[in-house]
């Protein structure tokens, strides 16, 4: 789980909420819910919370201006950050934060060790940069998505018009506003799907430019080889993070009673308190025969 996006995510989902003593909780709350609605449609065997530890240093040196216009990260937000990762210490779920590095390099990681491992993957993340990640065996879950939808490869290739192999160079070149990457002008996601469907990557269209038959897309993509280069950089989330996290440690175990008892007393939270002593979080397989790391 992408823990800064679904805390964002509950936090502006939820606007008003607060503690006995005045202290707000909305975000918690949120996550909470999503995250036990998460749990309900995938039964994960194991699970990891995976948190931002600042930009990597790499992607910052390729473009300054990497993530620079994110506004800072809200006041009441911030403060119940802490929390979450109580809730989480409390429900026993392993969560995870590397100074210096991004959550999604972490994940990346952890994937391709899960896979290795012999599980099936549910990465739960509305960031599209995790596409590129996508295969039989790795699929996604947007919190966003009310439908529940699990993404496959057949999924991405119909929102993006490419392959999952085919992600890094499709967002080369429209860029990514969310990130602060430029992309090349007049290059948006069916042009760029157009371009790799017929040459199949940026290395074939650079080889084959002359084929491209729009003179002023030509002409674009011309300028703007450089910059479609260190996209690649910037985009290609790097799996060769050296960091070690065994599978045991992120099994999914009984959460502790008595400390969620007193936390969601202290936060107010009464329907989890009743809900806490009627039933158990379920524990099971995603894919009947297959288990699972999430």
């Amino acid at each position: 789980m992408d823990g800064h996006a679904l805390a964002y995510r509950a936090f502006f989902a939820i606007r008003s909420l607060s503690s006995p003593d005045g202290s707000a909780t909305n975000a918690i709350y949120g996550f909470i819910r999503m995250l036990g609605r998460m749990q309900s449609k995938v039964h994960p065997t194991h699970l990891i919370v995976v948190w931002d530890g600042g930009l990597a240093k790499e992607r910052t040196a390729l473009l300054p201006e990497y993530k620079a216009q994110r506004p800072e990260m809200p006041r009441n937000l911030e403060s119940q950050l802490d929390q979450i990762v109580d809730y989480l210490c409390a429900a026993c779920i392993y969560s995870l934060l590397r100074e210096g590095c991004e959550a999604d390099d972490d994940i990346a990681v952890l994937a391709r060790q899960a896979v290795e491992g012999g599980l099936e993957v549910v990465i739960a993340s509305s960031d599209k940069d995790f596409m590129q990640l996508v295969s039989p065996e790795i699929r996604l879950l947007n919190p966003n998505d009310k439908t529940d939808t699990l993404w496959g490869p057949a999924e991405v290739k119909t929102k993006t018009g490419v392959e999952p192999t085919q992600i890094v160079d499709w967002l080369s070149l429209i860029g990514d506003a969310v990130d602060n990457i430029p992309g090349v002008p007049g290059v948006g996601a069916k042009t760029a799907a157009d371009l790799l469907r017929q040459f199949g990557s940026i290395d074939a269209v650079y080889r084959r430019l002359a084929e491209v038959g729009s003179e002023r897309l030509r002409s674009n993509l011309q300028a703007s080889e450089g910059a479609v280069r260190r996209n690649q950089r910037l985009v290609r989330l790097n799996c060769e993070v050296p960091f070690e996290v065994s599978l045991e440690e992120l099994a999914c175990k009984p959460v502790d009673h008595a400390v969620l008892r007193q936390l969601y007393a202290r936060w107010g939270f009464k329907t989890l308190l009743r809900e806490l002593e009627q039933t158990r979080l379920p524990a099971g397989e995603l894919f009947q025969e297959t288990a699972v790391a999430c």
